[in-house]
């Protein structure tokens, strides 16, 4: 039987998963707050950071996230185009706040402007970019956590996740992790069974890999039903004109006076559908 400690320990299906996504790599400057993260570097130079303590400060930050009562009241924020879509899935399985592009001034600061919120925890992709979500975080005393590379600093950030933050699908993985983590401390999703939702959802996508995909699922739509050029053309049957659709037989209206029938009047006089000529002309003159 597994302990509780031992459902939060590192699985190494995740740490595959990080490893493939690159997320442990870094960059070539390395932040003196940051070398506490960093557990080697490449022959290029690149930092790179243990994957144990990323996994446990992604678990850090899950407890944090689940302990706010109302999850609107995380703000997740991404500057960067790289995080923007996987803000946007986070808050919609989590239910927290996004804010993807561009941050407002005066956001959480300025009580006078329409969009200025009080939430209870920030969470931002990048600190260098998300400067200014930070700065207007530390006027109202508010927790930030922030996805850091080895580069970034720490100033004003609470909980750092050390990470690579730049590429697509580094931050993609690292906030489907958080996700689903998330989601087990709250009960949503249990430890022994794996979630149905696959890390590429929160990867981001160019506009035209999109329209790539877009292309694609038109090719695969069904062509209407034409027929080929050549084809004999057959003509469907027609219908019985005298009947309905009970198989009573319908009867032709009569032709009124002044009526046009389709026939003259030396024909119609001569099969006495005319009795009066009169009657007919003065009719025929009404309706003109």
């Amino acid at each position: 039987m597994t302990s509780g400690i031992d459902c939060l320990a590192l699985k190494a299906e995740d740490a595959r998963l990080m490893v493939a996504a690159q997320a442990q790599l870094g960059s070539r400057n390395t932040d003196h707050q940051m070398e506490q993260y960093v557990f080697g570097t490449t022959k290029a130079g690149v930092g790179v950071f243990n994957c144990r303590k990323t996994w446990e400060k992604i678990v850090l930050a899950a407890r944090a996230i689940a302990a706010v009562e109302n999850p609107a009241d995380v703000f997740a924020v991404a500057g960067t185009a790289q995080a923007q879509r996987a803000v946007l899935k986070f808050a919609r399985y989590t239910g927290a706040t996004p804010i993807a592009g561009r941050f407002t001034p005066g956001t959480l600061t300025n009580q006078i402007q329409a969009a200025f919120r009080e939430p209870r925890l920030l969470i931002v992709s990048c600190p260098r970019q998300d400067h200014q979500a930070i700065t207007e975080a530390r006027y109202v005393n508010l927790p930030v956590i922030a996805l850091c590379n080895s580069d970034a600093s720490l100033r004003h950030v609470d909980l750092a996740v050390p990470c690579n933050n730049v590429g697509v699908h580094s931050v993609g993985l690292i906030w489907w992790l958080l996700t689903r983590q998330v989601l087990r401390i709250r009960g949503t999703i249990p430890y022994d069974t794996d979630w149905d939702v696959m890390p590429d959802l929160f990867f981001y996508r160019t506009p035209e890999e999109q329209e790539k995909e877009q292309k694609a699922e038109e090719e695969q739509v069904e062509p209407s039903a034409i027929p080929p050029p050549g084809a004999e053309f057959t003509a469907a049957p027609a219908a019985v004109a005298n009947t309905e659709d009970w198989g009573e037989p319908v009867t032709a209206p009569a032709a009124t006076v002044g009526s046009f029938s389709g026939a003259t009047f030396e024909q119609q006089a001569a099969s006495g559908g005319i009795a009066d000529w009169g009657a007919a002309v003065a009719a025929a003159d009404g309706n003109w």
